[in-house]
């Protein structure tokens, strides 16, 4: 217990004294409250979205060898990679609302056992057909995923933690690309009972997700209220400190918290499309980079996934540096724009320096750690818009119409592909796309984005 429990002061009391003390006054209480958050739920929920990541983009690893056994062509490969995030965007609304009303420990483990199920059945898979449907059906299985935990980190971490605690899980991405891709690379040498080693890397990688989303059951408390990890005066301290934020958002947005608010904002809107920018460009990348690596290099699989590790380290560094330093200042607008200004540039540098493989992979690292980092400040402005149900409806607004550009990005990549034997035109496209986000991202927010 705190010191001020033990001495006899309710709980109640004490969270009043400390809201008096300023904007988040550091007292004890809060203090272990708020650490404890941290080192007790963010270690679990960065592994399950490394997993989530993993899944969703080994295929970019599997067709260094899989396009070729199966006979896919470019366009098949990219627009299977892509279709992906058709079936996401279907379902990613509802996913957000069913995880704010319902439950977000017990809809993460429903989705975590239907996409592991789905992501093993893909090492069996013969034809372009299939390919595209399992694909599509492994979107629909992870929708809801993503906003639940944005839903989730909005229970549990007060504002001026949010844009941190949004860089520690995001920093799952480039931890996907760092760890995934050397053991991709060694799965991918594998061939027991007759099948090919991208086989495995499917069945191998697809299993993990069934066993963490059980355990998820019991390893995430819904809320400060259930944790038993907490004090009573740290529940307390926690619960009226995020009800009087969400008491905030609500008053902010006239009353109004209902679903249809979301699609009425235009904040919420261009967000929405910002997102979809900003994807095109980080994931047309990314679902790429394995192969263009590789065609650039003439490296064997092996090698090629562990220099792809590379960007993504650096890209991983910068994704928590800049949640730390959005918080610190509580700038969330230029954060944002930096960043999708760097990777616009590091794009642009990657296109034109194809004849040069080291130049075009150093600007290749720069476009990663702008692509990456400039996600946690766009989030945690996200997340002050709206609150209630309208907010869960914009989280999973911004992020389903987002992940449209998941879809477009290898897509276009493959289509350009397809057109000419070099990336240039391609990565051209993904630069264009990244400036696009920007000048979103700055319609979008004041010149001082709120958390």
């Amino acid at each position: 217990m705190t010191a001020g429990v033990e001495q006899g002061r309710h709980p109640r009391l004490l969270m009043t004294e400390s809201f008096r003390a300023g904007p988040l006054a550091a007292t004890p209480l809060a203090t272990s409250a708020r650490r404890k958050a941290f080192l007790r739920l963010l270690p679990w929920l960065l592994g399950l979205y490394v997993i989530a990541y993993v899944d969703r983009v080994n295929v970019s690893y599997a067709t260094l060898e899989m396009s070729a056994d199966l006979g896919f062509s470019p366009a098949v490969y990219g627009f299977g990679a892509g279709i992906f995030f058709v079936g996401y965007f279907l379902l990613e609304v509802p996913g957000a609302i069913v995880a704010q009303r319902w439950s977000v420990r017990r809809w993460l483990c429903r989705i975590m056992v239907s996409w592991g199920v789905v992501g093993v059945v893909m090492g069996f898979m013969q034809t372009e057909t299939q390919f595209y449907w399992l694909r599509f059906l492994l979107g629909a299985a992870e929708a809801g995923f993503f906003p639940a935990i944005l839903v989730y980190l909005n229970k549990w971490f007060v504002a001026e933690d949010r844009a941190k605690a949004i860089a520690w899980f995001m920093s799952a991405i480039p931890l996907a690309y760092i760890v995934g891709g050397p053991v991709s690379g060694l799965l991918m040498k594998l061939d027991w009972l007759g099948l090919n080693g991208w086989r495995w890397l499917f069945i191998l990688e697809g299993l993990p997700a069934i066993g963490l989303g059980m355990a998820t059951l019991w390893m995430l408390p819904e809320n400060p209220a259930d944790a038993r990890w907490l004090t009573a005066g740290e529940k307390a301290w926690l619960q009226e400190r995020l009800a009087c934020e969400r008491a905030e958002r609500t008053k902010a947005d006239g009353g109004i918290s209902s679903f249809w608010r979301a699609f009425r904002d235009p904040r919420v809107l261009l967000f929405a499309l910002a997102y979809f920018f900003g994807l095109v460009a980080s994931n047309g990348l990314g679902f790429w980079l394995p192969t263009m690596v590789k065609s650039l290099s003439g490296l064997s699989t092996l090698t090629v996934t562990l220099l792809v590790s590379l960007p993504y380290s650096l890209g991983f560094i910068a994704k928590l540096v800049a949640g730390w330093s959005s918080d610190r200042s509580g700038d969330r607008r230029w954060h944002t724009l930096g960043l999708l200004a760097l990777g616009t540039i590091g794009l642009a540098g990657g296109a034109l320096t194809q004849g040069s493989p080291f130049l075009a992979l150093v600007f290749i690292c720069i476009a990663v750690i702008g692509l990456t980092g400039y996600s946690p400040s766009f989030w945690a402005c996200a997340l002050g818009m709206l609150g209630g149900t309208a907010g869960a409806a914009a989280i999973g607004l911004i992020n389903s119409i987002g992940n449209l550009g998941s879809f477009a990005g290898p897509y276009l990549m493959g289509w350009a592909r397809q057109s000419s034997d070099a990336f240039t035109a391609g990565v051209l496209l993904l630069a264009g796309s990244a400036i696009v986000a920007a000048v979103l991202v700055f319609m979008g927010t004041p010149k001082r984005g709120a958390a």
